[in-house]
């Protein structure tokens, strides 16, 4: 019997639910352009392209006078260029998010040295450094050590973030500056945390686990990198057109989980196709991990 497993923590976080509805709302009201992917899911971004929604990445081709900020976020300085250029914002940006912005503001305030623990190229880190010319973006050991001595630093991490990752990066930091201050916030989400840990578990008691989310999705990739450390074989799909039969065999323990930008369709999907095939078998199940 080929068994299936859902994680006890997956999909669609309240601040991507929040955004989504928000977009459409704002698409329903008129012509509305998004500056960016509200999230990093193809099938998310087309689905509010259906209801209405323009996608853009350069402010300089936005025609609308209405515009969306991802769930990511911006920096201030471009929401005051967007502004200036004459558009009305609405932010659908994760409240989470701004926890992050607030957190590295308050410690540039009380004069430490900005760090932020993420990816350089992604939007919600953009978002941060652009606000703070000159600090340190650091996602590897190499990164730290590549930093330069300051009296204080103060670290926050991109919010999709591995909890080990960070933590190991600011124990870096702190054996490598032994004489600085380091002061570290914790802008991990909570929800990043959960699926995390939840995928942990989820690995660890099964033969394959399915792990569904966009390619360009950092907290889904993530993801993949959790369950690898817990089961060999790891498949990530965008979608259920994606799966191929030949990943599966009689009497395997297969595990689901979902990043946060995946909507309960794409799992729902993704369960369907592997609860049929477990139905060729001798027979089939389906558990909350």
């Amino acid at each position: 019997m080929m068994k299936i497993l859902r994680a006890s923590h997956l999909g669609w976080c309240f601040g991507v639910r929040d955004a989504v509805r928000d977009a459409r709302l704002a698409a329903a009201a008129g012509p509305v352009t998004m500056l960016g992917e509200l999230v990093h899911n193809p099938a998310v971004v087309e689905s509010l392209r259906r209801a209405g929604v323009v996608v853009r990445h350069d402010p300089a081709e936005v025609q609308t006078r209405r515009v969306l900020v991802t769930a990511h976020g911006v920096s201030r300085a471009r929401l005051g260029e967007l502004r200036r250029l004459g558009h009305e914002v609405q932010e659908t940006t994760c409240p989470l998010v701004h926890r992050a912005h607030a957190s590295l503001d308050d410690l540039v305030s009380k004069g430490f040295h900005p760090v932020i623990i993420g990816q350089r190229d992604h939007v919600e880190v953009r978002g941060m450094a652009e606000d703070h010319p000159g600090c340190d973006v650091v996602l590897t050991e190499e990164d730290v050590d590549q930093m330069v001595p300051r009296t204080r630093f103060g670290v926050v991490s991109q919010t999709t973030q591995p909890v080990a990752r960070v933590r190991g990066l600011v124990a870096r930091i702190r054996g490598r500056f032994r004489g600085s201050e380091v002061e570290f916030r914790d802008t991990v989400c909570q929800p990043t945390k959960d699926r995390q840990l939840a995928a942990e578990d989820l690995a660890r008691g099964c033969t394959v686990v399915v792990v569904v989310g966009g390619r360009g999705s950092n907290n889904t990739l993530r993801l993949v990198e959790t369950c690898k450390g817990g089961c060999r074989r790891v498949h990530h799909v965008e979608g259920a057109g994606e799966l191929e039969r030949a990943w599966f065999r009689e009497g395997d323990t297969v595990g689901v989980t979902a990043g946060t930008s995946t909507p309960d369709w794409e799992i729902e999907a993704v369960e369907g196709v592997l609860l049929g095939w477990a139905g060729m078998g001798t027979g089939m199940g389906r558990d909350e991990g």
